[in-house]
């Protein structure tokens, strides 16, 4: 697994969106986070964290996850059961996969339901809503 795969395949789940962090981070989000979208993993992009991938995991799989060598918590996220993988073979491809879509849907379904509502209505509505909030937004500089 590397940056590339895991970046493919966040962008294939549902309403995922990503951003540029910290100047170091690229950020997955359930929903854009100009109408209420949650950040379920990140991806260090220099190298110069810990680790190369943080994802939400929940707290049923937090403390089994982190019996696993090079899985550790999450600087600043564990308290919200957050891990960190130190090395990208840390974990299978495929098993990094399914860490991946399972923060994607316990992170979706933690957003608020106006969030939820907005991602539900067809592509078009949903970038004018999105469009429109982004422009209020930077209004507010």
């Amino acid at each position: 697994m590397d940056l590339e795969r895991v970046r493919t395949f966040c962008l294939a789940l549902p309403h995922a969106a990503e951003t540029v962090n910290w100047g170091h981070a690229l950020c997955f989000f359930v929903g854009d986070k100009a109408i209420g979208g949650k950040m379920f993993a990140i991806v260090d992009l220099d190298g110069t964290g810990k680790g190369v991938l943080s994802f939400h995991c929940g707290a049923e799989r937090f403390d089994e996850l982190l019996e696993v060598e090079g899985v550790i918590p999450a600087p600043h996220l564990a308290r919200a059961h957050w891990v960190m993988l130190e090395r990208w073979d840390a974990l299978r491809g495929r098993e990094i996969e399914d860490e991946l879509q399972r923060a994607h849907a316990l992170i979706y379904e933690k957003l608020p339901k106006r969030t939820k509502t907005v991602l539900a209505m067809p592509e078009k509505e949903r970038m004018k809503v999105i469009r429109e909030r982004k422009k209020v937004l930077a209004e507010r500089g």
